[in-house]
């Protein structure tokens, strides 16, 4: 849970798990008894994030390209809390960040994990009616903005395999299919590595782009699906190595199969790291 919150709030991988040391730190020096142990960790990380978030704002401001979180990757047969992994997705926490901070801990502590607008009052020093509406107000943002299309896991795993097969067979006609026609690319190189530094829009547009990409790494790579936050995703290696973490939403198609409606692909290493070292769940 801890971990869950930091994350959430911060989208960063390295920085929620030094929150949960910073927590679990000020847990082990409380001396008397506490009431609600999970209420105290919940407040105690919540705010700790929101500190944290001032300098997270710093950094967001000279970032090079599109910020996208750090990805959380599984294989593709894990086991999924389907409603939670939601609430992880990249697609939702892009729309997190642009939330206020106040308006992220209020979604996260009500939405995700279920606390009450007392506790969160208590947690956050503000009135439980101050909180009412802030949660109110973050939840139609959300919910306004996360992709809609509830098409069976397998569905989708079945589009994401079809697409992979295309990427790598050069089958530009079958890509097309796959994507729905106004489908969104963003890429977050963060200035470290090659990478489109404004999104990419349109199904021929982001087809040809793949196609090129592939075409130029060429036998030094190689891709296998997995689960990006809990949804359908590609990991990238190059020589053996990560290079990249792409995970896929969809609309459904004029004939009710899912189509590919956005791709949000992270190259930036310094977000990938977790993924040879070993990492937390959400």
């Amino acid at each position: 849970m801890i971990f869950g919150i930091a994350y959430r709030m911060l989208g960063s991988i390295a920085d929620a798990e030094d929150l949960v040391q910073d927590t679990w730190l000020r847990w082990s020096q409380v001396t008397g008894p506490v009431a609600n142990p999970g209420g105290y960790l919940a407040r105690t990380v919540t705010n700790l994030a929101l500190n944290r978030l001032d300098s997270a704002a710093v950094r967001r401001e000279s970032y090079v390209g599109p910020w996208l979180p750090e990805p959380l990757v599984s294989e593709p047969d894990a086991t999924e809390d389907v409603e939670r992994a939601e609430t992880v997705s990249l697609a939702v926490l892009v729309l997190l960040e642009s939330l206020s901070p106040l308006e992220r801990a209020v979604f996260v502590l009500k939405e995700v994990f279920g606390f009450s607008y007392k506790e969160i009052a208590e947690s956050l020093d503000r009135t439980e009616a101050a909180c009412r509406q802030v949660g109110s107000r973050a939840k139609a943002h959300v919910h306004a903005g996360r992709p809609r299309y509830d098409a069976p896991p397998e569905l989708r795993r079945r589009a994401t395999d079809e697409f992979l097969a295309a990427c790598v067979g050069g089958d530009l006609n079958r890509m097309l299919e796959l994507l729905a026609p106004d489908v969104t690319s963003w890429t977050d190189g963060g200035g470290v590595v090659q990478a489109a530094r404004r999104p990419i829009h349109g199904a021929d547009q982001v087809a040809r782009f793949i196609l090129g990409l592939f075409r130029k790494l060429g036998e030094h790579a190689a891709a296998r699906p997995v689960l990006v936050n809990g949804q359908p995703g590609l990991l990238l290696t190059l020589d053996g190595a990560v290079d990249s973490v792409t995970v896929f939403d969809f609309v459904e198609g004029p004939d009710g199969e899912p189509r590919i409606a956005a791709m949000r692909a992270v190259r930036n290493p310094h977000k990938l790291t977790h993924l040879t070292t070993g990492g937390s769940g959400a």
